[in-house]
């Protein structure tokens, strides 16, 4: 595989049945990538470490996927000038809305785009979006895999 541009971190090895997603899209459009399971909460020093150190790494993009309280993406943010995209998990009581609520409420400054609740094939398109305007392949990628999704919408027939 390519050198990773793209970092997928996730709080747990649970969340990685919803993270998958975002590697799939990533494998669509041969776009390097790494996935990690750090914590926050239970290795907040390993994390860190990897959050500092992942520009360094050739890293472009952070996808952070988190339930409950979500920390992770934050986190994230507030270590790194990389742009990170949260992706609230459904993994509590409250269905993912505490995740997505943690999420979008990062204070002035901490930027984190969020997706949609588990969507983390919005998460790794956005990531595309990011960097097509930094490589012309990945564009070019973007550009015919937005013209297959109005292809099928046209083609579509109702019986």
């Amino acid at each position: 595989m390519k050198n990773p541009l793209i970092a997928i971190m996730m709080g747990s090895k649970n969340d990685h049945s919803i993270m998958k997603g975002a590697a799939e899209i990533l494998d669509e459009f041969e776009i390097g990538y790494e996935s990690v399971v750090l914590s926050a909460h239970r290795a907040p020093d390993e994390t860190l470490r990897y959050i500092e150190n992942a520009k360094s790494k050739g890293i472009e993009v952070i996808i952070a996927g988190a339930g409950g309280a979500a920390h992770l993406p934050g986190m994230a943010a507030a270590k790194t000038s990389l742009p990170v995209i949260g992706v609230p998990i459904n993994a509590s009581p409250l269905n993912g809305l505490d995740a997505l609520l943690s999420i979008v409420q990062m204070p002035s400054g901490i930027p984190v785009a969020t997706v949609g609740i588990n969507n983390s094939k919005n998460a790794a398109l956005l990531a595309i979006r990011i960097l097509s305007g930094k490589y012309s392949d990945i564009q070019k990628k973007l550009d015919k895999f937005i013209d297959n999704q109005r292809q099928k919408i046209l083609d579509t027939k109702l019986d």
